[in-house]
């Protein structure tokens, strides 16, 4: 397979080259460390309202992230299958079909543009039948 280096990984004409062979990014664990508590904030901020307008803090250090390349994403209410490869699940509940993520213990962390990030910390989280939630 063949892509090209997107612009953040090179200031020379576009290259392609085999995905084998790009080059590598360790994030340092503080980073890791960062992000996961800026999702909590977040998240807490989301449900228990933000009456000193922090939101526009937690914003402000996910754009100075995002500006070195490092986001992260909420797959909270997104539909899982089995093929997703940015997620580690555990279902909840008694069925298997129709699954979708209903808690984020830690979220997807990437490295790169969004369209051409790469997955530097699959998410954790609990998924359950969409049957399941309607009976409850």
């Amino acid at each position: 397979m063949r892509l090209y280096y997107p612009s953040w990984l090179t200031s020379k004409k576009k290259e392609i080259v085999d995905m084998v062979h790009l080059p590598t990014f360790e994030v340092p664990k503080w980073a890791f460390t960062l992000l996961n508590n800026l999702y909590e904030v977040e998240r807490k901020l989301a449900t228990s309202g933000d009456p000193g307008n922090a939101t526009r803090n937690v914003l402000k250090m996910k754009d100075a992230l995002a500006e070195q390349g490092l986001f992260y994403e909420d797959p909270m209410g997104e539909v899982f299958k089995e093929t997703r490869t940015d997620l580690e699940a555990t279902i909840t509940g008694t069925g298997t079909e129709n699954l979708v993520v209903v808690e984020v213990i830690k979220p997807v962390i990437r490295f790169g543009e969004a369209a051409f990030s790469r997955v530097v910390q699959r998410g954790i989280v609990l998924v359950e039948s969409k049957v399941d939630l309607k009976n409850n």
